[in-house]
């Protein structure tokens, strides 16, 4: 099986933080998001990938093409004009049933694996959506489903609140049989200029049937800059203690509270205190005393001596 990978968005919503890279290569600790959704993937068997991602994301392409672990072929789209139009840039390239991920969508790999066993089993003839109640306020955001037991028998992209059909999101995370890709080419853009993926899964739904639904337990995704926040530190929670670089790169009199990273490169003044939740990427630099907790530094920041930084994200 194959997966295919969304990733030439450039994450507008996330700025500044994706104003010299993209939204696919913001690091949860020291791992750009896309490789952390591959990870995943990677971690049910899967090592095919399909990445569709921007001609112009020259650190994306880059660091795939040194990577040698998986399979990875790359094709391009310009400009981002939605999901539906960014599947058909990789249909020439599908083979068979593909699992369908955007660059930004974490999901426990428990659910991942539930999901791909689930497909194996034949219980989802055409398709099978990751689904996830979610919050009122955040349904005009999502891909919201109509249900008729676990089959899928409408989904809407972004609904007003009056006229959604349920509080039940669709997650950016599909199993396919390769029927879909002949409803692409039909999709036409939405009011907002883009061609939406859900048109296209609701031709095949009305057309063939055999869409399911299965809920999964949670997900974290990239959309804020308070998102790049919370997956850091649900990452150090899980790395536990340090992870720093060579004890000579590390000043004197220099506290540590775990969890903390600190990437080789990142430049640390005297006196300062780091964590706990702490993650300072390579080219970044702490003035003197600098004190630090729950928060990430990214690549290019200068932070002051004598700063207080706490809960943020700093660029």
């Amino acid at each position: 099986m194959q997966a295919v990978i969304l990733a030439a968005g450039g994450g507008s919503r996330l700025n500044p933080l994706t104003l010299t890279r993209s939204k696919a290569m913001l690091p949860i600790l020291g791992k750009p998001m896309i490789r952390r959704v591959m990870d995943n993937i990677a971690g049910c068997g899967i090592r095919d990938f399909i990445v569709v991602a921007s001609p112009h994301d020259r650190e994306l392409i880059h660091y795939l093409e040194q990577r040698q672990v998986e399979h990875v072929q790359m094709t391009y789209q310009s400009p981002a004009r939605g999901a539906a139009d960014a599947l058909l840039h990789a249909a020439a390239l599908i083979e068979g049933d593909f699992l369908l991920s955007a660059c930004d969508n974490l999901v426990p790999l428990p659910d991942l694996q539930g999901m791909l066993d689930c497909w194996r089993s034949g219980a989802a003839p055409k398709g099978l959506l990751a689904l996830l109640p979610i919050p009122t306020a955040e349904i005009s955001s999502a891909g919201i489903v109509e249900l008729d037991g676990e089959w899928v028998v409408r989904i809407v992209e972004k609904p007003a609140l009056a006229e959604a059909p349920s509080n039940i999101a669709s997650l950016p995370l599909y199993y396919f049989r390769p029927d879909l890709l002949a409803y692409l080419p039909r999709v036409q853009p939405s009011l907002r200029g883009e061609y939406e993926l859900q048109d296209a899964i609701q031709m095949l739904i009305d057309a063939l049937g055999g869409v399911r639904g299965i809920h999964i337990q949670s997900r974290m995704t990239l959309t804020r800059a308070e998102d790049l926040l919370a997956l850091n530190r649900h990452f150090l929670a899980l790395q536990g203690d340090h992870s720093l670089p060579s004890p000579q790169d590390i000043p004197p009199e220099i506290c540590l509270y775990p969890p903390v990273r600190i990437e080789p490169g990142a430049q640390i003044g005297a006196g300062c205190t780091i964590g706990p939740e702490a993650y300072l990427e390579a080219g970044c630099r702490l003035g003197d005393g600098v004190r630090i907790q729950q928060s990430v530094v990214l690549r290019g920041a200068v932070i002051p001596a004598g700063a207080n930084i706490s809960g943020q994200v700093v660029t």
